[in-house]
């Protein structure tokens, strides 16, 4: 007789977990607390970029949806080691080592790829993002290459029509509300006042991101103000559930990803758009410029790195500015490298023909002070060095006290513009501790029974930052790993 499976939650991981417990046998029901509009949690806010070691191009035409395409004779997209990938997780650990959890995401990256493609996912490559034309050929960078078809939507649309396919049930507006138990076996979930009996329960319904309050008590009270880019159901309740049951509490839970997003973005990313247009509040060109803050000055070094390793850490510095927001400061130079999401209709942004013109417009902002800051900018820049976006150029600013290590140019060509932002929480770092086939552990180390974890729900996996397209990725890799083991438990 099939186990039943309940996977709570809709996004990338439960998707991911239950389509991996009905390969595995089991009979499974997927319970989504948003309606039909709203599932999937906050795989649907993505780009649906997702990050994974891979040697070369032999590893990546299998995954295409056009394998034929005639620019990828033309495209460089190089290979990304588990080396590489280690290197990049570590960057953000503050000096951890690599946890249990980075391992196996590192290590089975390219297999939970290649086991999406099997299922009907297909991918594109990012031309528009992730790569630069040079001599002729697109150039990728940052080891991140591949996007669902359609985004963050179509990876949704692609692994519910996989789940349905191979039998699975989803039901809409069906809130877990708690997780029943019998002498420390986890048997099912209460849904308002029924009750649903299972042989395995697997959480994969999000962090605890659009819960403002446990955002100040586990964050910090400045995280409060933070605007919500994803789904308005993420507010802990798994958590919750969870730790009644025995969870263990595991990971970074100050540690979140945040992005600068437009200042004056709605919470929840605009849902009155369709889904594929809500990532267009995002504003993360801000390496091709400079952010200033309420007293006019600089506060990151915006050419740190590729754009793929800060974002997720300097929407939060944004949001630790005074008045929780920043100034992205461009001029006429990059303004065709500035991604789609600066042209989008609902961008909010001033534009002047003088520098000194466009101070007086920064709302909120020493005006005289970000004068001074932008002149003792251009003044520094190295001008003997060349502007090249597609590597770590090294143009830099010599004398600063806070440098800009690359792509660092002057700010001298009219029309002058900038874009107010804030910092925007993605989703959070802090969860369950999991045993290497996803079950959940209690206090002791010891595996909960019955129940399973996957997502946003496993700790341990990012820390103080991450390389952007690792989150989808994390769901993957941990949803296959929980969906197997509730399957066979």
């Amino acid at each position: 007789m099939s186990k039943r499976v309940i996977v709570v939650g809709s996004g990338n991981a439960a998707m991911c977990a239950g389509i991996a417990a009905l390969e595995n046998g089991a009979n499974v029901l997927m319970l989504e607390k948003a309606d039909e509009a709203l599932a999937g949690g906050n795989t649907k806010y993505t780009a649906g970029a997702m990050r994974f070691a891979y040697d070369g191009a032999a590893d990546l035409l299998p995954l295409l949806k056009d394998p034929d395409d005639p620019r990828l004779m033309v495209t460089d997209f190089g290979g990304y080691t588990q080396h590489k990938f280690a290197d990049d997780l570590l960057a953000f650990n503050g000096g951890r080592p690599l946890s249990p959890e980075q391992e196996r995401l590192i290590g089975q990256s390219l297999s939970a790829m290649q086991w999406l493609g099997e299922q009907g996912v297909k991918f594109e490559p990012i031309y528009s993002r992730q790569s630069f034309e040079k001599d002729g050929r697109h150039v990728f960078w940052g080891g991140l290459t591949l996007a669902a078809e359609n985004e963050g939507v179509g990876l949704f649309d692609m692994e519910l029509a996989a789940f349905e396919r191979l039998g699975g049930e989803i039901r809409y507006r069906c809130a877990v509300t708690a997780l029943r138990q019998d002498a420390g076996r986890v048997t099912g979930v209460e849904v308002g006042d029924a009750f649903l009996e299972a042989d395995a329960v697997i959480l994969a319904c999000g962090g605890f991101e659009a819960n403002a309050k446990m955002r100040a008590d586990l964050m910090g009270d400045h995280w409060e103000q933070a605007k919500v880019r994803g789904t308005p159901h993420n507010t802990g309740d798994g958590l919750g559930m969870a730790e009644a049951a025995g969870a263990q509490r595991y990971g970074l839970y100050p540690g979140c990803h945040a992005t600068p997003m437009d200042l004056h973005m709605a919470d929840f990313g605009g849902l009155d758009l369709p889904p594929g247009e809500r990532k267009n509040y995002r504003k993360i060109c801000y390496f091709l410029g400079v952010m200033l803050n309420a007293h006019g000055e600089r506060f990151v070094d915006e050419g740190k790195n590729f754009r793929n390793y800060t974002y997720a850490q300097f929407g939060k510095a944004v949001l630790e500015q005074p008045g929780h927001f920043a100034w992205q400061i461009f001029d006429a130079k990059v303004d065709e490298l500035l991604y789609a999401e600066y042209r989008f209709h609902d961008a909010h942004y001033v534009q002047a023909d003088t520098l000194e013109g466009l101070c007086d417009k920064l709302d909120g902002v020493d005006a005289n002070a970000a004068r001074a800051t932008l002149a003792d900018f251009n003044a520094a820049v190295n001008a003997e060095i060349t502007f090249d976006p597609t590597s770590l150029d090294g143009k830099n600013t010599p004398g600063l006290d806070l440098p800009k290590s690359n792509w660092a140019q002057t700010i001298d060509t009219p029309p002058f513009k900038a874009f107010p932002v804030t910092g925007g929480i993605t989703f959070t770092y802090g969860g369950l501790k999991v045993s290497d086939r996803g079950a959940v552990l209690d206090q002791q180390d010891q595996e909960i029974s019955g129940l399973f974890a996957a997502g946003e729900m496993v700790g341990g996996v990012f820390y103080e930052g991450y390389p952007g397209g690792s989150g989808l990725t994390s769901g993957a890799v941990f949803g296959r790993l929980a969906g197997i083991g509730a399957a066979r438990a």
